[in-house]
């Protein structure tokens, strides 16, 4: 694992479900995780403690789509109105946004 990898690693061990519940209105996150080479959300019930919905860029459907290239922000932008959709069929109108320890900039904006 490279440094940078540990350190973001890090970050996101050290927050803790309370922080994440201290700052959120609603008990229903969208968690985003990136890697260098995909992006995957999901949305998480924290009074349940279970995972609702989860989509990434590892789809079949979508990696045929866009030819496997799954680190670039147009892939995040489908993968983003993807996970809206199940959400609004499941019935989840909000969420509160935990971007972890990314910045909300590139292709965690995009999602």
């Amino acid at each position: 694992m490279s440094n940078k990898s540990k350190l973001l690693f890090n970050k996101r061990k050290s927050r803790t479900r309370f922080r994440i519940k201290e700052h959120s209105t609603n008990s229903i996150r969208l968690s985003v995780y990136r890697s260098n080479a995909n992006i995957y959300a999901q949305i998480i019930d924290d009074d349940k403690h279970a995972t609702l919905i989860s989509f990434s860029s590892l789809d079949k459907d979508l990696k045929k789509q866009t030819e496997n290239k799954g680190g670039n922000s147009k892939v995040a932008e489908i993968v983003g109105k993807t996970i809206a959709k199940k959400a609004i069929e499941k019935g989840i109108k909000k969420v509160y946004f935990d971007r972890g320890a990314y910045l909300y900039h590139g292709r965690v904006k995009a999602l």
